[in-house]
């Protein structure tokens, strides 16, 4: 029995590179354990839905988040009428408030992309770091190291995939399992000293509407981070701004058997404004800090056809410019096709968050340090996206975005492992103490 004590506490050094007296708790339940947990239990969000949460079976997550929660002894746990999880884990120093109050933001719901449901996690164990991973109820499905490089980086670690049908949910389902773990930690062992920290978990990330009913002043943290990145070391201050347009083509249907002279097909109409988008200037063949359009949806009907588009960009200057090119691509069209009514509506969705966290370097600085502090080689990336906390920091809850370690977001060959989970729960342990640290 004592040698099984003493392995546990070798395990637990080896994963955590903070100082803790010979009577340190290791969780009952790894950040890997829990993730397994997590995801099979479907949330996959929905859009274009006007209530929040889009999908009443986020709830299922969030009532088993709001449980786990009371029974690790987390303070002021609530769960709302809109699906989003709240509580307080208390800090331990003789003066908090010397401390500001810091948020750990991670989101339930999966991408409506590919199915959540009846996930089959499946655990490569012991990877030899250089073979592609073939997912099993889908031998089409293959995880290459060719396109996938940091493979090559996991060589030895348990690597979990889904099983081909289905995406795993590691967006952002391991961010869920890493800010549990944290609140074990913290709660068993009183001797890691921190300041106040909030915990939120939120609905309906992945249709963009995760901060849309969000209580940031409820919440009572002065800054927040959201644990929703990909790859070890990856932090993210920037994200970028956003908008959607919705082309709408308006014809006029009839019976095709005396349709001469009466029938106005706004499918052509549609077809030619679809042929009008320039190929550089599309997600496929961009990528770093080049932005895109990305007409991703639509109807096509004789009487009214529309499509949706994404409009992308790092910086708002070039957000106007693409906005003007589809309003010249719609003048363009509309001139071939006279009689079909044609219109545009332009939406912002979020702005870059770098225009707020600039002045805030402080929260990317504790953030690096606390990942170097876990043996990792941290680095900023911009988000070719959008978080929760693009929202949040314009609405005063300044929140740059953590890693996971989890890697392709969004799609069947979606995959995280041991390492990747437990590192970041050993980052964030860092990252309360380094904010406790330089309050002194």
């Amino acid at each position: 029995m004592k040698s099984l004590f003493l392995s546990t506490i070798l395990f637990s050094l080896l994963i955590f590179n903070f100082s803790f007296s010979s009577d340190m708790k290791p969780p009952k339940e790894s950040a890997f354990d829990r993730f397994l947990r997590y995801v099979k239990i479907d949330t996959q969000s929905k859009e274009d839905q006007d209530t929040v949460p889009s999908t009443q079976k986020q709830f299922n997550l969030a009532k088993l988040l709001a449980k786990e929660l009371k029974e690790l002894g987390a303070q002021n746990v609530r769960l709302s009428d809109n699906c989003y999880v709240y509580a307080t884990i208390p800090g331990n120093l003789t003066d908090n408030s010397k401390v500001p109050a810091i948020g750990l933001i991670s989101h339930m719901d999966t991408s409506p992309a590919v199915s959540g449901e009846n996930v089959n996690p499946i655990i490569h164990k012991n990877y030899d770091g250089k073979s592609d991973i073939v997912l099993p109820n889908d031998k089409t499905q293959i995880i290459s190291v060719e396109k996938n490089p940091s493979l090559k980086d996991l060589k030895g670690d348990d690597i979990i995939t889904a099983d081909g049908t289905t995406l795993l949910g590691s967006d952002d389902k391991s961010g869920c399992a890493e800010i549990m773990t944290l609140v074990e930690i913290l709660l068993t062992n009183p001797q890691i000293k921190h300041g106040t920290i909030q915990i939120g978990f939120t609905p309906d990330e992945e249709v963009g509407n995760g901060a849309s009913k969000f209580d940031v002043e409820g919440f009572g943290a002065k800054f927040a981070y959201t644990v929703d990145g990909e790859e070890l070391g990856e932090i993210s201050e920037e994200t970028w701004s956003a908008r959607t347009a919705t082309v709408t083509f308006q014809g006029k249907s009839t019976h095709p058997g005396t349709a001469k002279g009466i029938m106005i097909n706004s499918i052509y109409a549609f077809s030619d404004f679809v042929s009008r988008f320039p190929k550089d200037k599309l997600p496929e063949t961009t990528e770093k800090r080049v932005g895109f359009v990305h007409p991703y949806g639509g109807v096509a009907d004789v009487e009214q056809s529309s499509l949706k588009i994404l409009l992308r960009d790092f910086e708002i200057s070039g957000l106007d410019e693409k906005e003007t090119m589809l309003k010249k691509m719609v003048s363009e069209t509309q001139s071939k096709f006279p009689e079909t009514k044609i219109s545009i509506e332009v939406k912002e969705n979020y702005k870059n968050m770098k225009e707020v966290l600039k002045n805030y370097p402080e929260l990317t600085a504790n953030a690096m340090e606390a990942a170097k502090r876990a043996g990792l080689t941290p680095h900023l990336r911009p988000i070719r996206g959008g978080t929760d906390g693009s929202r949040l920091t314009y609405m005063g809850l300044p929140c740059p975005n953590l890693f996971t370690g989890g890697m392709n977001f969004h799609g069947k060959l979606e995959f995280n492992s041991r390492r990747g989970l437990e590192k970041s729960v050993e980052t964030l342990v860092n990252l309360v103490q380094i904010f406790a640290e330089k309050a002194k």
